[in-house]
């Protein structure tokens, strides 16, 4: 198994440095070959939804196919891949960003009652308490 940072992954899949995209293209390429997956965990998931937003300001919607993809690809394995799907639908369907979500999720998964909050965008989402400000 070959682990993915967020950097590679961006290369490979925005193509803006010729230079860095042909090697991220060929390690992962090469590793595929060789039948090794590609592992990529939820930190660099959660980095990538921003680069990808934050930098390159793509839509939400071609986020959300980024990832869906990358998810359904045989040889890439996702870090709590089920977690990381519930998530997903989180995202495409909510305000919340996608490492909000993630983390909702993790912490229902581990048993959490409910994760305490600021952010108002996660009203709404399951298991999260969001602290009102107080007058």
């Amino acid at each position: 198994m070959r682990g993915l940072d967020t950097n590679v992954l961006v290369r490979y899949l925005v193509q803006d440095d010729p230079g860095q995209a042909v090697r991220a293209a060929r390690y992962i390429r090469n590793a595929m070959q060789a039948n090794e997956t590609c592992f990529i965990n939820s930190i660099v998931l959660c980095e990538l939804v921003w680069v990808l937003d934050a930098a390159y300001e793509f839509p939400k919607n071609v986020i959300v196919d980024v990832l869906e993809k990358l998810f359904m690809t045989r040889q890439i394995e996702i870090e709590n891949k089920d977690i990381a799907w519930a998530a997903l639908g989180d995202y495409r369907t909510g305000k919340a960003g996608f490492a909000d979500c993630l983390i909702g999720r993790r912490n229902m998964a581990i048993g959490c009652s409910e994760t305490a909050t600021f952010d108002k965008s996660l009203k709404g989402l399951g298991g999260f308490r969001i602290f009102q400000d107080e007058t």
